[in-house]
């Protein structure tokens, strides 16, 4: 017999009659509906009896409450208040669960050792979205609950003694400055319409940024550095390069770059679409060279790293490396990204 029967006596439901819920009662109507029908804290009255055994109750369990022993629902708060942390909302338990929303646009961080350890105790449920992804206002990115009626206090005082940070975090994005170079002489000289800035400013506006401007240049390595470097003493606080990031020899864009002076962290990703991308720091500023992908592509490496630096996560090559596993879009006819496996490594 389980612990938590232990404690608890069954009643007929008819001999109910004045008795006080300790648990929700849960109805499902397949197709139609699923939630509780009677909450906890809830005194049976003679009314109630033939809802009760119309979904299959015909028994109650009650309980006399102990020092030592926790309800569902007074576990899970203390569990949310030990593992939320910052600019996370908890939802009121329900049928024992607490779900975590986040409280602004921003970046889904998850300790995936402590998660592991959490879940590992036993009894136990937390569970949340793939680390490291845009999440935004208002979204469900988690919950916890933990599986029996009642558990050993004991055990929540593990927990939060094993917790000594949150586990799970949104981390705002800043309103970040994007200058946006674009490179080729066929833009520059008018031969051909550039394409790719009205797409980067809709997704960069959609991450809470703005683009300070886009310049055109030719091919001139010098052209671009010095558009690349003006943008940053104007005060950008993050540079986007389009074009030449193949490996055509007139494609420049990262020997350009590299003209600046920047720190290349990795040129190459292991990421399909995505593979030609270029990551580069000037005096902190991060330089992006971007492939063509990310301009007819729903999902690309921009969606995988654009979020962790507007959060102010430094992103290094290990990070880039780490990519290749999930890194490989299956290209399903109709994109649903972020629901897919796409970046979830």
């Amino acid at each position: 017999m389980s612990f938590a029967l232990r404690l608890m006596k069954s009643i007929p439901v008819e001999q109910s009659i004045g008795s006080i819920l300790c648990h929700d009662i849960t109805q499902i109507i397949p197709g139609q509906a699923k939630g509780p029908v009677f909450r906890k804290g809830h005194m049976v009255r003679s009314e109630d009896i033939p809802v009760l055994l119309r979904v299959g109750k015909e028994h109650l369990y009650v309980y006399e409450p102990r020092p030592d022993v926790l309800h569902e629902n007074d576990a899970a708060l203390r569990i949310a208040s030990a593992v939320a942390g910052d600019n996370i909302r908890l939802s009121s338990p329900s049928e024992g669960r607490i779900n975590f929303h986040a409280e602004c646009q921003g970046l889904l961080r998850i300790d995936l050792d402590a998660l592991a350890t959490v879940n590992c105790l036993g009894e136990i449920a937390l569970s949340t979205l793939h680390s490291l992804q845009e999440v935004k206002e208002g979204q469900a990115v988690g919950g916890t609950r933990v599986i029996p009626l009642l558990i050993e206090e004991e055990k929540i005082a593990r927990l939060e003694a094993l917790t000594s940070a949150p586990i799970v975090n949104v981390l705002p994005f800043r309103r970040a400055r994007v200058g946006i170079v674009t490179t080729g002489s066929e833009i520059y000289h008018g031969r051909i319409k550039d394409a790719f800035g009205p797409v980067l400013e809709r997704k960069f506006c959609e991450l809470g940024g703005s683009v300070m401007g886009q310049r055109l240049t030719s091919d001139d390595e010098t052209m671009t550095s010095d558009a690349i470097k003006n943008f940053i003493q104007e005060g950008a606080d993050m540079i986007a390069v389009t074009g030449g990031m193949s490996v055509d020899p007139d494609d420049r864009t990262p020997a350009s770059i590299r003209r600046t002076g920047a720190e290349i962290v990795s040129y190459g990703a292991p990421t399909f679409p995505g593979a030609m991308f270029l990551l580069a720091y000037l005096d902190n500023v991060p330089i992006l060279g971007l492939p063509g992908c990310v301009m007819y592509h729903k999902a690309s490496i921009f969606d995988l790293v654009v979020p962790r630096l507007l959060a102010g996560c430094e992103v290094t090559r290990r990070d880039i490396a780490l990519l290749g596993h999930g890194g490989f879009c299956a290209a399903c006819p109709e994109c649903r990204y972020p629901l897919c496996p796409f970046g979830k490594g």
